[in-house]
């Protein structure tokens, strides 16, 4: 024990880049899967059969896509085409763009749970499709959406990872260089497995408590 946490004190700062690089890929990614799911997710109950098509469409072939292949795809293949990517930029779009699907099924579950009635009166009193969208049905979807869009967060944070796979040092590359420099794998992978979850920790007690006020509804 006495070993471990000497190893602690020594990587620890070390470990600390990795995950501020961590918490940068996983909110940019967050933001990008959440505006690209609302638009999959609108596209899709617009009611237009040509936008609900392309819709899911797109959700389709993005979940049919491993994470560690769009990767590889948009950091490798993209410069071959007259785009070059950071591997930070890579990364977040990667994942925001794999996760967006994910996303878009959430939203569209939360949507289409609003009581159509509601949807039916905005509209008799002059309210347009997006108006109705925006003032009666996104309001009350959010709150339906929320315990679902916290295991997404959780999912997200614990698949950074895999941005590991195209050079970005965030905290699972960081702990792999450091083991194999020092051969110390049981205090480094420990320590890495403990700062994940001194993450993921907050986020697995935000999703229950917010599906608890969801259960109270």
């Amino acid at each position: 024990m006495s070993r471990f946490w000497h190893d602690t004190v020594e990587f620890f700062p070390i470990l600390l880049n990795g995950v501020a690089l961590t918490i940068v890929v996983t909110l940019g990614s967050l933001l990008l899967s959440t505006v690209l799911g609302l638009v999959w997710a609108m596209m899709r109950v617009s009611g237009i059969r040509v936008l609900s098509g392309v819709s899911a469409t797109l959700i389709n072939l993005i979940r049919g896509i491993p994470i560690i292949v769009l990767l590889f795809y948009l950091y490798f293949v993209m410069p071959d085409l007259g785009v070059t990517l950071s591997a930070l930029q890579a990364a977040i779009l990667g994942l925001g763009i794999a996760y967006s699907a994910y996303q878009a099924e959430n939203f569209r579950a939360g949507i289409e749970a609003i009581d159509k009635g509601q949807i039916e009166a905005a509209q008799s009193i002059g309210m347009g499709w997006w108006m109705t969208m925006r003032r009666v049905v996104l309001p009350q979807a959010v709150r339906i959406v929320l315990p679902p869009y916290g295991n997404v967060m959780i999912m997200m944070l614990k698949d950074s990872s895999q941005a590991s796979t195209i050079t970005v040092a965030e905290l699972a590359l960081q702990g792999k260089l450091i083991a194999s420099s020092t051969f110390k794998n049981s205090s480094v992978f420990t320590l890495v497995a403990l700062m994940y979850l001194t993450m993921s920790i907050p986020l697995i007690l935000l999703v229950r408590h917010f599906e608890k006020r969801a259960a109270r509804r």
